[in-house]
């Protein structure tokens, strides 16, 4: 940062953001960036309808360029026109998860279309709404079993965050998701999650009470016919069983091993059962286990009492 120029009562700070050709100076706090009118208007319905309105006589000044005032945090102004201007940032990989929040709250604020939907789908891709999506973010090399973040820069307590930041922002459709993994991946969610940078991030009492009602919904639907686990409990394929009594054990094993390994093994593989049991009864199990993960995807809103998928519209 370079100062600008300072008055008895406040000190300037000029951004490294500043054009010496730019028309226009955004200031956030004592911040100031200057820019240019085009840049803004042609990408911002708001800053387009501003530009075209006349200018007070009182109106402060930076060589000539008009100052205009924002009520905003100045590292959000700053993501913005780094969006705005650097062909490089919106093309990286992974953006930092203030980065994401500080597109979708200008993007809805002064209608920078463009930069809100593609934040909007970085987060949406985060959290999916098929459950063909949430199995692609699997990582492979622990077996499918680990969530990495791919399009948001990962860190400890990120799925907590997502809460946050969509519900401030009205962004409902990826909820379901992330709800989930906080729930069945056992984040501490009373205590919070440290971040690694001295902050922890914790839900909100409201959505804290959410997530406890309904991991104990997952608790009680685990073994219930039609979902992932129900076979275990209900079986009524016996006619060509290659060895009923070995996959009778092998059933009542794999319900002690549930319980014990994950109470929350809704999502239930079958990648183990085809050892222990025989061909017939290992594909009429893993026939029942992909049609339980289908409806426990379908269902996952019902868990955390949001509106069924095809209803979660974002209000953006």
């Amino acid at each position: 940062m370079k100062a600008a120029r300072s008055d008895p009562k406040t000190s300037i700070t000029r951004s490294d953001i500043w054009y010496e050709d730019g028309s226009v100076v955004l200031q956030a706090q004592h911040t100031q960036f200057r820019v240019h009118w085009g840049v803004l208007a042609r990408q911002s319905s708001f800053f387009h309808d501003m530009q075209g309105l006349p200018q007070p006589p009182d109106q402060p000044s930076v060589d000539g360029c008009p100052v205009v005032k924002l009520p905003d945090d100045i590292a959000d102004v700053e993501c913005l026109l780094k969006a705005l201007y650097s062909p490089t940032f919106l093309a990286q990989a992974a953006l930092p998860l203030p980065a994401i929040g500080a597109l979708i709250r200008l993007g809805r604020k002064y209608d920078f279309r463009d930069l809100l939907d593609s934040a909007v789908r970085r987060l949406e891709f985060e959290n999916p709404k098929t459950l063909e999506e949430y199995e692609a973010l699997k990582a492979p090399a622990t077996n499918g079993k680990t969530y990495n973040p791919t399009r948001i820069v990962g860190y400890p307590g990120i799925m907590i965050d997502f809460f946050t930041l969509a519900r401030e922002n009205d962004i409902v459709s990826v909820l379901p998701c992330a709800y989930y993994r906080a729930v069945a991946h056992y984040i501490p969610l009373f205590d919070g999650v440290p971040r690694g940078d001295g902050t922890t991030a914790s839900l909100p009492p409201k959505h804290l009470r959410r997530c406890i009602l309904a991991r104990d919904k997952f608790i009680s639907a685990r073994f219930q016919e039609g979902y992932p686990l129900g076979w275990l409990k209900k079986w009524d394929h016996d006619s060509d069983c290659a060895n009923p009594a070995k996959c009778a054990q092998a059933r009542s094993a794999r319900v002690y091993s549930c319980l014990d390994l994950d109470p929350l093994l809704n999502l239930y593989r079958s990648d183990e059962d085809q050892k222990v049991l025989c061909s017939a009864c290992y594909r009429h199990a893993t026939e029942s286990i992909r049609a339980g993960r289908k409806k426990l995807w379908e269902d996952l809103p019902k868990f955390f009492d949001l509106l069924p998928w095809s209803e979660l519209k974002n209000d953006l």
